[in-house]
Parts: structure tokens; sequence; C-alpha cells
């Protein structure tokens, strides 16, 4: 391999539209009847609490990328500021997110599939593998109009919904549930119908729909202009965040009544399906099979990236840091896929229960990256002043913000604890991380021992 360097080869149509996919998920189609029948209407104020805090992490990060033009990924920041240890702990985290995100999504598009086709859904997880491969190995610009087209199908969709129900507003629509109206969001039990329990407890999806935002630091080594697309992206996802996310919800819970909400339901179909439209659920379906095949997609981007990065900085092996012709990590590619494809072969195995622990703990792991991204920050602004004097993207209200939001992270990962659904994925996550501090250590003592062998000959 004659190139050793990724290629630049994402333009900020792209990275854009990276960042619009990575906001918007199967956390918020899916997601988001569970978390309307825990919360209420007061589901508005979680969205806008955790997308709040994300958009301050992503300032961090965006600040800490363009103050050092080698950072790659904030596995390479992790390392400047906290460490090898904490590097290696951090990228094999960020892996480990993607991939049980990755896989989950990959499980879904088989069941999705099966709306239409009654075939296996190992058969179409499998398929939908293989397609992103082989799209994925070609070249970097490939994924990025992937994402691009699988983002506008959530857009369109997304202002569809709005549009159809600002238009039910206006005229007063009556449905089988009610009168469509903006009082349907304190006129059954109030803002916060369920109490502050019920808000707090959902927190744990609000913080799934929003994993992956962080996409734009990974792909950062690939844009042709980072000083101009990362800052852009970026400053965007406070009105993406209104738009798509309270911005929708805002009018579902006008057109539907949260108490008519079914949390095993999308939210989605029942709207589309309230005006009318016979083939609603077709199309939602549709739009949710894209939305996964997306999710998909971006986990073999990030986590071939990730390994690539880590064997570039010796923490993974070096066959990872191979790229093809295209310049893309096609060995990291290959192993990410392969875990993914013995989750879709063990699908049929798992009980029903299992995408629910799998998207906890995936939660939980992107808490860790968000907050060492924070911790970093506040590293750089201690020990480094002089590069933050210099700083054309200033994260603001640091330090305060950034103990801000890892108290309110501490906080979230406190109701994961207390509550019956996700205790026994918060317990079990510490696992994964004693693992990777004890091959850490191991690996020292391998390297420290292979020195002084070296010395004493």
């Amino acid at each position: 391999m004659a190139q050793h360097e990724l290629k630049r080869g994402l333009s900020n149509r792209h990275v854009q539209l990276i960042a619009i996919g990575g906001t918007i998920g199967t956390g918020l189609f899916l997601g988001s009847g569970k978390a309307i029948q825990l919360a209420g209407p007061s589901i508005i104020f979680a969205y806008l609490i955790v997308g709040l805090a994300i958009f301050f992490v992503m300032r961090a990060l965006g600040e800490l990328l363009l103050s050092k033009a080698g950072y790659q990924s904030f596995t390479d920041i992790a390392e400047d500021y906290l460490g090898p240890r904490a590097a290696f702990v951090t990228g094999w985290t960020y892996w480990f997110c993607w991939i049980m995100t990755a896989m989950a999504d990959v499980i879904a598009v088989g069941v999705y599939v099966q709306y239409w086709f009654d075939i296996p859904q190992w058969i179409p997880a499998i398929i939908c593998l293989i397609i992103l491969l082989g799209l994925n190995l070609l070249t970097v610009k490939l994924f990025g109009e992937l994402e691009f087209w699988f983002a506008l199908i959530k857009v369109i969709t997304i202002l569809a919904l709005i549009g159809i129900g600002v238009i039910l507003l206006v005229m007063g629509f009556k449905t089988d549930a009610g009168t469509v109206t903006i009082q349907n969001l304190w006129e059954h039990g109030g803002l916060f119908p369920n109490g502050i329990s019920g808000f707090l407890l959902s927190f744990q999806m609000v913080v799934f729909a929003y994993v992956g935002v962080e996409l734009v630091g990974v792909s950062a080594a690939e844009t042709s202009n980072p000083e101009k697309n990362i800052p852009s992206a970026i400053n965007k996802i406070p009105l993406r965040i209104l738009f798509f996310y309270v911005g929708a919800i805002v009018i579902l819970l006008c057109v539907n009544p949260w108490t008519e909400l079914n949390a095993a339901e999308s939210p989605f179909v029942k709207t589309f399906s309230l005006v009318g439209i016979p083939i609603a659920a077709g199309i939602i379906n549709f739009v949710v099979l894209t939305s996964a095949a997306s999710a998909c997609n971006s986990g073999m981007f990030s986590t071939s990236r990730i390994l690539f990065n880590l064997s570039k900085n010796d923490q993974a092996p070096l066959h990872f840091a191979k790229l093809n012709k295209n310049h893309v990590p096609s060995s990291a590619l290959w192993i990410s896929v392969l875990v993914l494809l013995v989750g879709a072969l063990l699908s049929k195995l798992i009980p029903e229960q299992a995408f629910g622990i799998v998207t906890t703990i995936s939660a939980i792991c992107f808490i860790w990256v968000w907050g060492v991204i924070l911790i970093c920050h506040l590293r750089y602004k201690k020990t480094r002043p002089q590069l933050q004097a210099r700083s054309k993207f200033k994260a603001p209200f640091t330090p305060f913000i950034n103990y801000a939001v890892l108290t309110l992270f501490a906080v979230i990962l406190i109701i994961m604890l207390v509550a019956e659904e996700t205790r026994p994925a918060l317990l079990l996550t510490p696992i994964w991380f004693i693992l990777l501090f004890t091959l850490y250590s191991n690996r020292r003592k391998k390297e420290k021992s292979i020195k002084l062998s070296a010395w004493k000959k």
C-alpha cells in the first residue's frame, strides 16, 4: 500500500448530511413512542435538555479537533490530554458503541423487510451488510452519497409530518382521538402527567436518540476543508434538534393526545394514518428501514475508522491500518462487518429483550465517550492556554458548562441504575471496561518485558 493516509473525499454537502443523519435515527422513529408513554408531553423538555448538552459536547469536540492539524478523531485527543490508557479504552469503547448500535440496526433491517416478504429475518440482514460493505470498500465519497440519500428520506418524512400537522392544526381537524389542537399538550394530565419520575425515566431513550451525532468528529479526517465544514456542521445542530426532534414531537402530541399513543407502535405511523393515507404503514416502514440501514452504514464507517486510528497509534493490530487503492481501511472494515455478521446470524437466538439491553449499553458507552471529550476540553483549557487563546472556534461557557453537562450525564446514569428496565444493562457494562483496562495493563507488561529482554541482550 503506497498510500497510508485517509482520503479527504467528503464535501461540505456530505458532512452536513452526515450530521443530520447522526441526529435523526431509530431513536426518534421507533423510541419516541415509548419515551412519550413514560414522560407524556414533558418529553419535549427531555429532548431539549439532552440536545443542548450534546451541542456543548460537540462545540468542545470541534474546538479540540481544530486546535491541532494532526487530530483525526477524539481518540487522538484522548491520548494527547489523558494518556494512552484513556485513548485505548475510549477508542475501543467507541468501536463497541457502534458495533452494538449497528448490530441492533442490522437485526432491525431484517424485521422491517418481513413486513413485505415472508422470509427469515437473518437473510435481509446479511444482504444489507454485504451491499453496504461493497459500497464502503469503494470510496469514502460513496459513503457520503449513501448518507446523503438516507438522510434526505428522513428529512422529507419529518417535513411531511410537520406540514400535515400544521394544516390539521389550522383546520381544527377532528380525528377518532379528538380535535387536533395545541391544547392536547396540557389537557390530558398536564405537561408532567406521570410526574417527575416519568420525566426522568425517559432520559435513557432520549440519550439513545442522539447517539451518533459525534460522527462529525470521526469524519473530520476525511473532509476537504475541516476549518470551514466542521464549525458549520456543529453550529447547525441546535436548529436541527429544535426542528427535527422538538418540532416533530410537538406536532405528534398536538395531533394525538399522548394517552392515545402506544409504546410498541410508531407515533409517525399513527399520525399518517389519521389523515387517511392508506399506505401510511408501508411508507413509514420504508423510512424506518432506510433509517436502520443508514445507522448500519454509519456504524461500518465509524468502526472501521476507529480501528484504523487505533492501529496507527499502536493500540490495535497493525493490519487494521492498511488502506486499499481507494484509501479505505478495508481490513478494519472487514473485521467490523464480520462481527456484525455474527450478530445477524445469532439474532434469532436472542430474546426480544436483548434489543433493549443492547441499546442501553450503547447509550451508556456513548456517555463515556462524550464525557471523555468534555474532560479533554477541560485539560486543553488548563494546560494549553496559548492554543485556546488562538482558537477561532471557542466552546462557549467553559469550564462551567463542561461540569454542568458531566453532572447531567452522572444523573442519567443514576436514573438508569434505579430503573428496572435499564439496571441490568448498566450493571453489565462495567465488565467491558474491566476487560479493556485488564487488556491494556497486560499489553503494557508485555511491552516492558520485551524491552527489558532487548536491553539485557
